[in-house]
């Protein structure tokens, strides 16, 4: 689902509520709006020493996101997703990857669109969803922060086959297996989505099989 949810001002800044007496904006270029936005920003920043140095960095606003691991605490399985991702298969690797179900917040609110995602790719209208915590994935460079959530899935939760909307070019494939199995794909290597690996270990941490 491609819902991108972005706060923005008349002169093409994004707002910011979070004030940093360390850092003051000079200048903001877009550089490319073509799909998300990159943007060229100038500003200057206060060393500890108190000197001022004007650095330049480059921001890609995707939109904020969300990501949930389903799981099955009678049967200690998880669902999981594999899908083609060019980013990844341009860097060494096929991009067939398998990945937690996410998506890019639409103007609801995280736990609203984390359902609709998960019902759109995966099938599943899971009733009791619960967010865990927020983290940044990319912050040297990407703006995204993302939400992640945890819910209990069970057989009649499974309304359709999932899979994602063709029209976005999507073509999802769904995937159930332990949460022991999902683990040992990541010593393998077989799961390198970083989101993925995060709701992994939290789930192993926080007991959620019991």
């Amino acid at each position: 689902m491609h819902c991108i949810f972005r706060r923005r001002r008349s002169d093409g800044l994004a707002t910011n509520e979070h004030q940093n007496e360390r850092v003051r904006m000079k200048s903001t270029q877009v550089l490319s709006d073509n799909w998300y936005i990159l943007r060229k920003h100038t500003f200057d920043f206060q060393r500890r020493d108190g000197k001022w140095q004007t650095l330049t960095r480059e921001t890609y606003d995707r939109g904020n996101g969300a990501t949930i691991l389903l799981y099955n605490a009678e049967k200690k399985t998880v669902v999981l997703t594999r899908q083609f991702r060019l980013p990844a298969f341009v860097n060494e690797h096929d991009g067939m990857l398998i990945e937690a179900c996410a998506g890019l917040l639409d103007r609801d609110d995280a736990e609203t669109c984390i359902r609709k995602e998960t019902e759109e790719e995966t099938g599943y209208r899971v009733e009791n969803v619960r967010k865990i915590f927020e983290a940044f994935m990319s912050p040297g460079s990407v703006t995204e922060r993302l939400y992640f959530f945890v819910g209990e899935y069970f057989g009649k939760d499974k309304i359709s086959e999932g899979g994602g909307v063709e029209s976005d070019g999507e073509e999802i494939e769904v995937l159930e297996i332990t949460l022991d199995e999902a683990l040992a794909r990541v010593e393998r290597g077989e799961i390198m989505d970083g989101k993925t690996i995060m709701l992994l270990q939290y789930a192993k941490l926080h007991r959620l099989m019991g």
